[in-house]
């Protein structure tokens, strides 16, 4: 059972890096997913990380959806949901089946790669045909499933297929709130996420919720790229310290 009144400053520091996070990931479309890990792992431990991120990531989404609902492109999130939700299940039960130590292992491999990822699909001139866009929302679901900070990923896909400035995010927000949810009720379910989690999740999520409106103000001020050296630098430093859990 987590006490609070152990770890308040690294509660408060979660809850800060939170509204940072989201600020910038509004900025983007992802980013938070990447950088709050490495803030709570501290504080929920590793195997509790994903389910709690869950429950932050959907209020987080939820607030994009809110902030941006008139630019969301609903036929491409019919598309990537169609397939889509039922792996991003399906990907949600297998990560309760990992032991702590995979986890961790899981999570620093996916972040340490998420930084050329990024570059590599920002670089990447690949379409998607609107049928091969259900095949992208199936794997990015499993992925999703599994995983926090897939965002990268998700956007990528969206780009790929003309979706681009405030429509991106917004597409992207819906979409990631539908499987959010799913998740966070798959968690439940399994008791992968009890209510002393689901409540660091609702404090963090909370705290990300205004960020959505302040990069929505800062959108068309400050490109997207100003913040990726700084996200990348947490990123890695997150990557090597979830890998050292995973081996020490």
């Amino acid at each position: 059972m987590l006490n609070f009144s152990e770890n308040p400053w690294q509660l408060g520091l979660a809850c800060l890096v939170a509204l940072v996070a989201s600020t910038l990931g509004g900025l983007s479309g992802f980013g938070t997913g990447l950088v709050l890990p490495v803030f709570l792992a501290p504080l929920v431990g590793v195997g509790n990380v994903i389910p709690v991120m869950a429950v932050a990531m959907l209020l987080n989404n939820a607030s994009r959806v809110f902030a941006f609902w008139q630019d969301v492109h609903w036929s491409h999130v019919r598309r990537m949901l169609a397939l889509g939700l039922p792996a991003c299940a399906l990907g949600a039960y297998g990560y309760t089946l990992l032991s702590p130590k995979w986890i961790a292992a899981l999570l620093g491999v996916f972040l340490l790669l998420s930084v050329p990822l990024r570059r590599s699909l920002r670089k990447a001139q690949f379409r998607f045909s609107p049928p091969a866009e259900f095949g992208a929302g199936a794997v990015f679901g499993f992925i999703n499933g599994g995983l926090t900070g897939t965002g990268v990923i998700l956007i990528s896909m969206l780009m790929s297929v003309g979706v681009g400035g405030s429509t991106l995010v917004a597409t992207d927000a819906v979409i990631s709130v539908v499987m959010g949810f799913a998740k966070v009720v798959l968690f439940s379910k399994l008791a992968s996420l009890d209510s002393h989690l689901a409540l660091v999740g609702l404090l963090v999520g909370l705290c990300t919720v205004p960020g959505a409106f302040v990069a929505r103000a800062l959108l068309e001020r400050i490109p997207a790229g100003v913040h990726a050296w700084f996200m990348e630098t947490v990123v890695i430093a997150g990557a090597a310290s979830m890998l050292w859990h995973a081996w020490s």
